[in-house]
């Protein structure tokens, strides 16, 4: 089945309901306006090809149809129409998928957050039904969510691309990724795949069950988490934090999605440890990007810090009275310089 067929299938079938507030890809929109596009440049080359007598003027001038310098100008040359459909509403479209998918995940791991009617619905729902298969289907549909449209933006700016003869869909994937819209860059699958673990106790998961594949190493000397979310789909995710070169404790992803301890997110950030993240200046940058800002919006990676505790457990206490042990000594120098700054001793 090729994949548009598979993507309406997806959207047809018993989904209708948890997608009724999500944004997804308009792929087969998308499609007919690249459809049109293809049929309007053949119709212009044709055109193009019949003018002989000029094509040879301006070829003896190095500008024909033909010519190498025009060849270059043409594969590098943009179609307005497409820009404005695919660059901005692709943008639109993934930063809402986006939105979306980390509110749903929020409200699956951390269900503290709701409020209100939600957090009454919610407790009415679990009281009547298994919690466990709840979260998992839920687990389910949001990663069969955020892979179908993830693979759905990969091809339609793979056919952008071969249809104009130019690498603007694969610099916008790039421009994506910088601007953190890749999908499946997000560190909320991680928080998914160790949720999932804590949930079965297994680090291998069976085959659609929940991931496609997925494994979990925590032994290495380079620890890492495997998630294959489709057949063409695999990513590797590093858990060993930059700065200290250990596995991730008390992990914090970073806006830029990338992974470290605590501790020394906040030496990082010349904060101490009690005052956390959020009161870093919005000018501290990241160690590994050296983007800036990244540190208002970090989240803690509540379900990596049960797996590392629950997998290794010594590491974890020991790093755990390390931890304890910063923040009484920061603590005692903090208030001491606040005493000398009230009292003048």
């Amino acid at each position: 089945m090729k994949f548009g067929e598979a993507f309406s299938d997806y959207l047809r079938k018993d989904r209708e309901r948890f997608l009724d507030k999500c944004s997804h890809v308009e792929y087969k929109r998308l499609k007919k306006v690249l459809k049109k596009c293809r049929v309007c440049r053949a119709a212009q080359q044709h055109h193009d090809d019949d003018d002989d007598d000029e094509e040879e003027e301006e070829e003896e001038e190095g500008i024909g149809k033909n010519g190498p310098l025009d060849l270059c100008s043409f594969e590098s040359e943009s179609c307005s129409l497409c820009d404005q459909m695919f660059f901005t509403e692709l943008t639109k479209e993934a930063s809402e998928i986006a939105r979306c998918f980390i509110s749903r995940v929020r409200r699956l791991l951390h269900p503290s957050i709701l409020c209100g009617l939600q957090r009454y619905l919610w407790r009415l729902r679990h009281c009547f039904m298994d919690d466990q298969q709840i979260m998992i289907q839920e687990g389910r549909l949001l990663l069969d969510y955020i892979t179908m449209n993830s693979i759905a933006i990969r091809k339609i700016l793979k056919k952008y691309d071969k249809i104009h003869r130019s690498v603007n869909g694969r610099n916008f994937k790039t421009k994506m990724r910088a601007e953190h819209l890749e999908l499946l860059q997000s560190p909320w699958l991680i928080e998914l795949a160790a949720f999932y673990i804590n949930l079965s106790g297994s680090s291998i998961g069976e085959p659609g069950e929940f991931f496609r594949m997925f494994s979990c190493d925590l032994c290495d000397t380079q620890p890492r988490m495997i998630i294959m979310l489709s057949d063409c789909v695999m990513y590797e995710y590093s858990l060993t934090c930059s700065i200290c070169l250990e596995i991730v404790f008390n992990p914090y992803a970073l806006g830029c999605g990338h992974l470290f301890c605590k501790e020394c997110a906040c030496s990082a950030a010349s904060v101490l440890l009690f005052q956390g993240l959020k009161a870093a200046s919005h000018e501290a940058k990241c160690p590994v990007c050296r983007e800036v800002g990244v540190y208002s919006n970090a989240v803690h990676m509540t379900e990596l810090d049960l797996l590392v505790k629950n997998r290794c457990k010594d590491y974890w206490k020991d790093r755990l009275r390390a931890e304890r042990a910063v923040m009484v000594k920061q603590s005692k120098r903090y208030w001491e310089l606040q005493t000398v700054t009230v009292f003048g001793y």
